[in-house]
């Protein structure tokens, strides 16, 4: 296999996929996006928040706009018991609380004024490779031909079962979620903080704006994971129902949040998962970024900050290596260090979360002293100060021994 890389399919057509095309184009690579669904997903998902390492990911492209111009600045992180006790508080400047809906809408947008080729109801069932290029089939009999193929499709991949027939399934974390907006709370805002309540029936999270609106969501602890669909077949009102009895014996705004919650806007976002370590993200012409490679729970904050980050370093590393297996290697090697030790950060989370009677009691009268001692800002400055110096040339990774 040998050859420059000038051309590329990208598989998923979220926000990974439609960001690497234009990182793609930006270094001389022409790519088209390629997504299952018959129509764009707008009004689709709830609330997610963009960190400065994805901002900056974004402003390399000259697309940091895409965010700002939605959402609300976050400051930072406020970590409260369910007593209303402040545990921790995280500093993340720069960050941006958006909705996911119209994060989508704006990265499609922009990719599509940059005249990236988008084509719609192609489900990828099938990923042929030879000397040359990748042949992708979709279920509606039609393939595409290029040099490479990205697999820029989520959590559920098919490109990854392409690589790897035995690749691991994405994991339960123990919380099945919900959130969305609520309009007119009468609270006070926030002022950039987003709260996250260790309740003591479920985990919520909040964020409350100036003109009283707040973007919110909530975890419940439950040992089957549920599926949108199954969600579903419970009416939204007595899900609010149910989450605002949950919120009930806790010292917080939770109650009075929930009761400015229409059904109409309540997201079922089901179960919570993350994929553990994949140990295949390329193989030949192939490979896999975003959450098809890596996972983290939302509880990081960082799922679609990486996935950012992802598509830019695939790019520097197709537009300065000879070859595709180069350049994939080269990827690898830049991004899996980091990416697993957001996934032990955010297993470490995940865990208090779902915590015992006796577990909480113990979190909450050691994790204000734990974070007084290791949660200083220098602390993350790995995390949320990550930055891709686009003119900085990519070397081959190491061959192992």
């Amino acid at each position: 296999m040998t050859g420059k890389v000038t051309t590329a399919l990208i598989i998923g057509g979220g926000i990974a996929g439609p960001v690497a095309a234009m990182a793609l184009q930006r270094a001389g690579i022409e790519a088209a996006v390629y997504e299952a669904y018959a129509r764009t997903a707008d009004g689709v998902g709830a609330g997610l928040s963009i960190a400065p390492n994805g901002r900056r990911a974004l402003e390399v492209l000259g697309a940091g706009h895409v965010v700002d111009d939605i959402g609300v600045p976050m400051t930072s992180m406020v970590l409260r018991s369910s007593t209303g006790k402040r545990l921790a508080t995280f500093p993340v400047e720069g960050a941006r609380t958006v909705a996911r809906a119209e994060l989508y809408r704006n990265v499609y947008d922009e990719a599509i004024s940059r005249g990236i080729r988008y084509e719609h109801g192609k489900r990828l069932v099938r990923a042929e490779q030879d000397a040359d290029g990748v042949t992708a089939h979709f279920a509606d009999g039609t393939s595409a031909r290029a040099d490479v193929l990205i697999g820029a499709d989520g959590i559920r991949s098919t490109v990854r079962t392409q690589l790897d027939p035995n690749a691991p399934e994405p994991s339960f974390t123990g919380l099945n979620s919900a959130g969305g907006w609520a309009r007119g709370t009468g609270l006070p805002s926030t002022h950039g903080e987003t709260h996250m309540v260790f309740g003591k029936r479920a985990f919520f999270g909040y964020q409350v704006f100036d003109d009283g609106d707040a973007l919110w969501w909530i975890n419940l602890p439950s040992a089957e994971p549920l599926t949108v669909a199954q969600m579903q077949r419970t009416p939204n009102a007595e899900w609010l129902r149910r989450f605002r009895e949950l919120a009930a014996e806790d010292n917080s705004p939770v109650t009075s949040i929930i009761d400015a919650v229409t059904p109409q806007e309540l997201v079922l976002t089901a179960a919570s998962e993350y994929l553990p370590h994949v140990p295949t993200w390329h193989r030949g012409r192939i490979t896999l970024i975003g959450d098809a490679a890596h996972a983290p729970s939302s509880s990081s904050g960082q799922g679609a900050s990486l996935s950012l980050e992802d598509a830019v370093e695939l790019a520097r590393c197709l537009r300065d290596l000879p070859t595709a297996a180069e350049a994939f290697a080269a990827f690898e090697s830049l991004r899996r260090p980091r990416i697993d030790r957001v996934m032990k950060d955010t297993e470490r989370t995940n865990s208090g979360k779902t915590a015992s009677a006796f577990g909480r009691v113990l979190r909450d009268l050691l994790f204000p002293v734990a974070m007084k001692l290791f949660a200083k800002p220098e602390k993350s400055a790995w995390l949320t100060g990550y930055a891709i110096d686009w003119n900085a040339p990519v070397t081959a990774a190491p061959v192992a021994a």
